[in-house]
């Protein structure tokens, strides 16, 4: 079995989960770096309890649960303690990750997406993968799109696009380009056509130490895999 790595990303309201559905329904294996740092932090992991010895229990919901939007509004107000909240959860995060790569290696898949929205804003991640995806829509539409979701004042939509990266900046960044400013059915025709691009694509990497790595539990190993992924 050989495969590699594609990171996938967007911006707000480019429709990124439109291109994400239409890859599941191929049976393409997909890891969601959101839903990944949403579980970490659920009472049963690691992660939990070292958030709350270093935030309080004032943070926490009646249920138990971490309130996502008390820790938000700490740590976008204090950059050390956003520091301190990425050193606990990013370690935990990446573990998971390999985790399920490892697994995909195993099953023998041609290449794994991992589903990234800050992909090209932190940029540490960039050179593990061996091809990146954008989901670009054009401004306007970018714009009219996230209004319209959220309910939001134009305003108010103009200042959260702000606070991200622009999307025609990050197209000079990756190496395929979904756009999705259109209908639904031309976007479903250019991910069924980078789908096949992908599957035929000869720059595979071998797996099978990572496969030894999980049945005889080296960890290490797999570590070290995932550093070289690229090489």
């Amino acid at each position: 079995s050989r495969m590699f790595l594609v990171g996938l990303s967007g911006g707000i309201a480019s429709g990124k989960s439109t291109v994400v559905a239409v890859l599941r329904e191929l049976g393409c294996a997909v890891i969601d770096a959101d839903v990944i740092a949403r579980e970490v932090v659920q009472p049963h992991f690691k992660a939990y309890q070292q958030i709350v010895n270093s935030f309080g229990t004032e943070i926490l919901l009646e249920n138990g649960e971490i309130n996502r939007q008390a820790l938000g509004n700490i740590i976008f107000s204090q950059p050390e303690k956003r520091q301190l909240l990425n050193s606990i959860t990013h370690p935990e995060i990446q573990k998971e990750m390999l985790k399920q790569i490892l697994k995909y290696f195993v099953l023998g898949y041609h290449y794994v997406i991992l589903d990234i929205p800050l992909l090209f804003e932190t940029n540490r991640l960039t050179k593990f993968m061996k091809y990146t995806v954008l989901v670009y829509c054009d401004p306007p539409t970018q714009l009219a799109r996230l209004m319209r979701r959220d309910r939001l004042a134009r305003a108010e939509a103009e200042a959260r696009l702000a606070a991200q990266l622009p999307l025609e900046e990050k197209r000079r960044l990756a190496t395929y380009i979904i756009d999705n400013s259109g209908e639904r059915e031309s976007t479903r025709r250019q991910v069924l056509r980078l789908h096949a691009r992908l599957e035929d694509s000869l720059h595979f990497l071998w797996a099978r130490l990572a496969a030894g790595a999980v049945i005889a539990g080296l960890g290490g190993l797999g570590y070290l895999l995932l550093r070289r992924l690229i090489s």
